[in-house]
């Protein structure tokens, strides 16, 4: 019956998609200022002017680290996650991509070390609470915690 409402169909999914991202506990912004790419040092310098910020960064893979799947506080098991360290001419920054909730997936990771990148991620600066991704899985940060994370909203090959 859906079939012959295709925008019934793309609304509930919209749906879908905001009670997943809801549950899950993550919540995505945009900002204006994420089209200027900002250098890694500009965040470390800075960290709590950039919380729960977008930013446009660019750099160099290191050190990339498939994780094992985790649970979500409500139950729900994710797949595929990995962290990395993107690096440029200033700094490095850990990065975290989360993995697929849901559906149980085999999943390598979209970046190899040594890879280019252009990187518009979700700054998670120290002290501020919430959730980081670790090699235990999601954990949640306490207020005292040291924990700065660029979470990947989206991932660009560069070529040279």
């Amino acid at each position: 019956m859906l079939e012959s409402f295709p925008m019934c169909r793309r609304v509930i999914c919209l749906l879908s998609w905001s009670a997943c991202v809801m549950s899950c506990g993550f919540v995505l912004f945009s900002s204006a200022s994420a089209a200027d790419s900002l250098t890694i040092r500009e965040i470390l310098d800075e960290p709590a002017s950039y919380h729960l910020k977008q930013v446009l960064l660019s750099g160099t893979v290191r050190n990339v680290q498939p994780l094992d799947p985790y649970r979500l506080p409500a139950g729900t098991t994710c797949y595929g996650a990995y962290l990395f360290s993107l690096e440029d001419e200033t700094a490095s920054i850990n990065v975290a991509v989360f993995g697929i909730c849901g559906f149980p997936t085999v999943k390598d990771p979209d970046v190899e070390d040594g890879a280019r990148v252009e990187l518009l991620a979700t700054i998670q600066a120290p002290s501020h609470g919430g959730y980081y991704l670790s090699f235990q899985g999601l954990k949640v940060a306490g207020e005292r915690e040291g924990i700065l994370q660029a979470v990947a909203d989206r991932i660009t090959p560069l070529t040279e």
